[in-house]
């Protein structure tokens, strides 16, 4: 209504647009304006202009209406089966830009479920899911063997214990003992989780600990010098390479630990969950999950 007076230039005019009288649109002005208790209109002249609140009303009742459009076409979708939004939980170890990689994908479907990804690591992952806060978990590490959650494994990610050339311990003959790691600093990456039962990995009684948020700082830490630990193989092979890294043995098994993708079990996932349903199906192939641990490529 505001847009066709502002258009005409006229009450009368866009009242015929509207298939209204003249002097019901004018009372439908007069609501608004005793509403808000301001002049729309200038009516000084023969001509309705707009006065500055009138203008600010058109411009800003012009996006609410294109949000209540979006909201209405995006409730239609949801009731089609679509969730409204997903949460999916990513460990530290698994490659990211793979994620964003599905999550473009996923947005080519024009599907209304906005997508929410969160950070975790260790049993944070794990513990995500558990507790109800996310509805995936990628990289799960914990056991997964809990009523009303399905777990599928992705693979194993063999770590390797490395360290910068310039660390103490690059010159130390091998294998390495707990009695040399420990008067070492080590790297460890913080458990996301919030409850008592957090998880470490590798920390020895009485070593120093350099704590990081992620596997990315981790990496940078060591690659530093700051510190000793373990990182995946896939991730620390190109700087073993190019001799920015030294692997070490250690008198320890090697830590190979196996990671697995997992979800709230739902009876009628493929229609009622079609946001979650259509994740699992890309998850559950060979290629894509090599592609997340970043291991070497399936044919």
């Amino acid at each position: 209504m505001m847009a066709a007076i502002a258009e005409h230039g006229s009450m009368a005019k866009a009242a015929r647009s509207l298939g209204l009288v003249p002097s019901s649109l004018t009372y439908r002005v007069r609501q608004i304006e005793d509403a808000l208790d301001v002049l729309l209109f200038d009516r000084s002249s023969r001509q309705a202009k707009l006065t500055a609140a009138g203008s600010e009303l058109l411009r800003e009742g012009s996006r609410v209406m294109q949000d209540l459009h979006a909201v209405a076409n995006r409730v239609k979708r949801v009731a089609t089966g679509w969730e409204p939004q997903i949460d999916i939980a990513v460990d530290s170890i698994i490659v990211k830009s793979t994620v964003l990689e599905l999550v473009e994908a996923f947005f080519t479907l024009g599907a209304p479920t906005r997508v929410r990804l969160r950070d975790e690591t260790l049993s944070g992952t794990w513990q995500a899911l558990v507790e109800g806060k996310t509805d995936l978990a990628i990289g799960v590490v914990a056991d997964t063997r809990i009523a009303g959650i399905k777990s599928r494994p992705m693979g194993e990610v063999p770590f390797v214990f490395a360290v910068a050339p310039h660390h103490p311990l690059a010159s130390f003959a091998e294998p390495l003992t707990d009695e040399q790691i420990k008067m070492h600093r080590i790297v460890a990456v913080a458990d996301s989780s919030n409850s008592q039962g957090t998880m470490s990995v590798g920390i020895l009684s009485g070593q120093d600990v350099l704590t990081v948020a992620d596997m990315t700082d981790k990496l940078q830490a060591q690659l530093r010098g700051l510190g000793c630990g373990n990182l995946p193989e896939c991730i620390a092979k190109p700087y073993i390479d190019s001799g920015r890294l030294v692997i070490k043995q250690t008198n320890r098994p090697p830590r190979i630990p196996n990671v697995s993708y997992a979800w709230r079990d739902s009876q009628h996932l493929a229609t009622t969950n079609r946001a979650l349903q259509w994740w699992l199906d890309q998850l559950a192939s060979p290629k894509t999950q090599a592609a997340l641990l970043n291991a070497p490529n399936i044919s």
